[in-house]
């Protein structure tokens, strides 16, 4: 079935770190001998080199809600192209988009553009530091990622070649506990210089009264609280969750849907603590951002062509929609098939993902495999159910009848108690583990093509 794909994930291999650009795409995050390499895109779907074309969720990394190929952010973007993409100057480009931006999250007061959600979160810390003179920053360690930068880096499993200080420079707090955070600003009085945090994720709402409460730590305590808005930013609501959840950060980070899949993300925040980075501060200054492709034109595009969509409709509605459908469509599947305790479909309809279980109800990387196997072999690229405003009824429909049938598959292996015979090689593994799988994902696994907030 993925024949070709697994000749050129071979060749990825000896050519690329890992075989793939970003972890969370590697082949290791797929079943064996069943990671296709895709050719192309049109709205929820994808063809991969074998000529499959699959129901893609989670497209891009999340980044992906207006659909691939979205014709309106192509013609923008093309046209941007043709009149120059980077120069010696700012650009119109860089008055208008800041201009929309700041109007989108009413909060803040300056933006700056960059191309990677790390640039930003980086800069919103650099920030902090500057601003409160301190070093460390409490992040959410229940949460999966902020960025690639030491800073963060150094509190993963995977801190290989990072200096070892900044380990400590990092301390972390867990999501809906406030007490933890209480102890954070006891432990280290008048040495965190900020927090920073998801105000929601997939599978966690905020409880009452927990973002209120740091944003009331955080102001008592003279530290700086700052809200990742990568994955909620134009998927909860275009405003972001902290307008869903009425509490207003000092800065916020933004990626993603800003650009449906064109490089751009974004730091927003209060003018006294961006302008550290600008001309007009009487204190030392801050190395903010920098880059030669921040503002190149065509991301700045992208994302006004996204925002003049979402002005012109309710895009987040249409993915809840969506979601709800494909919600019920995909639990009742699960009750039919006698797997409603073993495989759980969690989150917001518009960033859905599902849980699964083994036999004796525990979560399993292997049953989650097994999952993820059948669903290929119906048509169905599912590592989440994050879906987008492309996916029609029929994406949905053809989901629920793939799930189907991939269940009854799941129902015989929770029956036997095992995933031997019913899934072809090994289970994946979690993207950020500080070593290799045994042999398989050494050279090995080059020769014999095998191989996630």
């Amino acid at each position: 079935m993925f024949k070709k794909s697994m000749l050129a994930q071979a060749r990825l291999h000896e050519l690329v770190p890992g075989g793939a650009h970003t972890y969370a795409r590697g082949s290791d995050q797929f079943p064996e001998d069943m990671a296709p390499i895709l050719r192309r895109g049109r709205g929820a779907r994808v063809e991969d080199l074998d000529g499959n074309w699959l129901i893609e969720y989670g497209m891009g990394l999340r980044a992906i809600t207006l659909g691939h190929g979205y014709q309106p952010v192509v013609d923008a973007v093309c046209a941007a192209a043709a009149d120059g993409v980077n120069f010696s100057r700012p650009s119109v480009w860089e008055l208008d988009a800041a201009e929309d931006f700041l109007d989108q999250v009413p909060g803040a007061d300056m933006v700056k553009f960059a191309k990677n959600g790390s640039d930003v979160t980086t800069a919103a810390i650099k920030l902090a530091r500057a601003a409160t003179g301190r070093d460390l920053v409490a992040i959410c360690g229940t949460q999966p990622f902020f960025s690639v930068d030491d800073w963060f880096i150094a509190s993963t499993q995977m801190k290989a070649g990072i200096p070892s200080p900044y380990e400590s420079m990092t301390v972390k707090f867990s999501y809906n506990d406030l007490p933890s955070v209480h102890a954070l600003f006891d432990r280290y009085p008048g040495r965190i210089a900020a927090v920073i945090l998801e105000a929601a994720t997939a599978t966690a709402e905020p409880a009452p009264g927990f973002l209120e409460g740091l944003r009331s730590l955080t102001e008592r305590h003279g530290a700086i609280l700052i809200f990742d808005e990568m994955i909620t930013g134009m998927r909860w609501s275009r405003h972001g969750a902290q307008s869903v959840y009425r509490v207003t950060p000092d800065m916020s980070t933004w990626g993603k849907a800003i650009g449906n899949g064109f490089s751009i993300s974004a730091l927003a925040g209060k003018r006294e603590l961006m302008d550290l980075g600008g001309l007009n501060t009487d204190e030392s200054r801050v190395f903010l951002l920098s880059t030669t492709h921040g503002a190149e034109t065509t991301g700045l595009a992208a994302y006004l062509a996204v925002s003049k969509t979402y002005a012109e409709r309710d895009v987040v509605a249409e993915m809840e929609i969506q979601g709800m459908k494909l919600r019920r469509g995909l639990e009742q599947a699960a009750e039919e098939a006698g797997m409603s305790e073993h495989v759980v479909i969690l989150g917001r309809p518009s960033c859905l993902v599902y849980g699964t279980k083994d036999h004796n109800g525990n979560p399993s990387q292997a049953f989650r495999t097994l999952l993820i196997q059948e669903l290929l072999r119906r048509g169905v690229l599912g590592q989440s159910l994050v879906i987008s405003a492309a996916h029609t009824d029929a994406d949905i429909e053809q989901t629920i009848q793939a799930a189907a049938g991939a269940l009854q598959v799941y129902a015989r292996a929770v029956e036997a108690g095992t995933t031997d015979g019913f899934l072809d090689g090994r289970p994946v593994a979690p993207a950020m583990r500080e070593f290799a799988e045994p042999r398989r994902l050494r050279p090995a696994f080059v020769t014999t093509m095998r191989g996630s907030s």
